[in-house]
């Protein structure tokens, strides 16, 4: 059983939304970057996502 808050987004969720492209090229650790993550779609998701959450996503998620 997964047990989590869900996260939900509609479709075409892009990867810049997923990780800004303004951060791509520069020299951040992982957990810098999951600090920007969905940061334009949803400011509040770095700071309040757990272990153990689901992002629940439309159609063409990751598209980019």
């Amino acid at each position: 059983m997964i047990e989590g808050r869900v996260w939900r987004y509609g479709d075409d969720v892009n990867t810049d939304v997923i990780f800004p492209g303004k951060y791509t090229y520069q020299p951040l650790t992982p957990e810098e970057m999951a600090t920007h993550a969905l940061e334009d779609l949803d400011p509040s998701f770095a700071k309040e996502v757990k272990e153990g959450d689901v992002i629940v996503a439309g159609a063409n998620f990751g598209c980019g």
